[in-house]
Parts: structure tokens; sequence; C-alpha cells
């Protein structure tokens, strides 16, 4: 795999080179290697359709416990992706090129994460519609929770990043990260699925989306360079 310095695109550039580079050159890879993508999506069908099995048929319990169900089976999905995040670059010697580069690391580590998203979470976010109609939820309903999703989900995904990159080469790598991840997502799972609830409680759940929003732009803000400084901790 070519590194930032060894494609034309990337030096020079500066930090929109980098992160478009990293970004196209992952989404390309995810494509290629569709396991990955089957196997989180298939993980969130069962976790999802499972818990209807196990729990009361009653329609009124079924919709009311559906935005946990969902942001939990969403969450435990991104857990079986995160930790290839930075592992195949690590491996086969491409992290330690973009490390040298002379593109700006933090940049490259956020296309990928971006990428990351887009073909993990994003295919998840699309078939919560589909998971919310077995458990009742109505149009509006429906709408808060894939909205939460958006904003949320992201926000994991520096979460995970972060952790991948502390956790790189560890021996029990994956379990650590499990670890790390878990305790920080719990508030934006909490107003994840309060916004929803809010909602079917007959108010309103601007005040969690609005709190998930600038969760998710300090993430964006903090991420990169935390996670950039996490790789050179770990390759050091």
């Amino acid at each position: 795999m070519s590194a930032p310095n060894d494609d034309p695109e990337a030096p020079g550039r500066g930090a929109l080179g980098a992160l478009l580079w990293a970004l196209r050159r992952d989404l390309t890879l995810a494509m290629r290697t569709r396991v990955e993508l089957a196997v989180v999506l298939v993980f969130f069908l069962l976790v999802a359709s499972l818990f209807p099995l196990g729990v009361s048929p009653d329609p009124v319990l079924l919709a009311r416990i559906a935005p946990g169900i969902a942001w939990v089976a969403a969450l435990l999905a991104a857990l079986l992706a995160t930790p290839h995040l930075f592992a195949g670059d690590h491996a086969d010697g491409s992290l330690e090129q973009m490390l040298v580069s002379a593109a700006p690391l933090a940049a490259i580590v956020a296309g990928k994460v971006l990428a990351h998203w887009i073909s993990t979470a994003l295919p998840v976010i699309l078939l919560v519609p589909v998971m919310a109609l077995q458990y009742g939820l109505g149009p509006d309903a429906i709408g808060i929770l894939v909205a939460s999703l958006l904003l949320g989900t992201p926000i994991i995904a520096w979460f995970g990043a972060i952790g991948a990159a502390l956790t790189l080469g560890a021996r029990g790598g994956a379990s650590l990260l499990a670890l790390l991840i878990l305790p920080l997502a719990v508030p934006v799972l909490v107003f994840g699925a309060g916004a929803v609830e809010s909602q079917q409680a007959g108010l309103s759940g601007e005040a969690h989306l609005s709190l998930l929003g600038a969760g998710l732009i300090l993430s964006w803000l903090a991420g990169p360079p935390t996670a950039a400084m996490a790789v050179r901790i770990s390759h050091e």
C-alpha cells in the first residue's frame, strides 16, 4: 500500500489533501474487503432482532425500549470494527510511512476515521428505520433516532480511534479497547436514546440533539490531534 509521500496528491496540499487522500484510500480498501461490513451489519441485525424475543411482546414496551436497543446494538457493532482501524496499516508498514510523511498526521487520521464511519456506521444507521419498524416506532421517533445516531456515532468513532491507537500492537488489544470505549460512550448513548424518549413523551428532543451536536463539533476539533498523538506514542 502506498503512503502519503508516495501519492502525488498528498504532499504539498496541506491538511485537506491528506484528509481526502486517506478518505479515498480507506474507502477503496473497504470496498475491496466487504467481509467486515457484512459482519457488522449482521451483528447489528441479530442483536436488534433478538431483544423482542427475550422480552414481553407488548407493543408499548417494545416502543419504549427501542431507542436504547438501537443505540446499544450500534455501539456493540462499532466495537467489532474499531480494532481494525489502524491494525492493517500497522501490520504492513503503511502506518510508519504515514508517520514520516510530510503530510499532517492529524489530517490523515481524520480521513481514516471518516472513511471508517462511512463504511461501518453509516450502513448501520441506514438499517435503523427497518429495525425500528418491528418495534412499532412512529415516523417522528424514527427520524429523531436516526438524527441522534448521525450525530452521536461519529463521537464514538473518535473515542474508538483514540482507543485503537493507544492499544495498537498490545496483547488483548480488542478487550482493552472495549474497556476504554464503553465508559466514554455512555453519555452519548444516554443523550441519543433520551432524544427519542423525550419525543415519545411529547417533549422536544432538540436539547439532547444539541448536546450531541456540540459533542460532535468538539470531537472533530480535539479528535484528530489526540488520535495522531496516540498513534505516535504507540509507534514509539
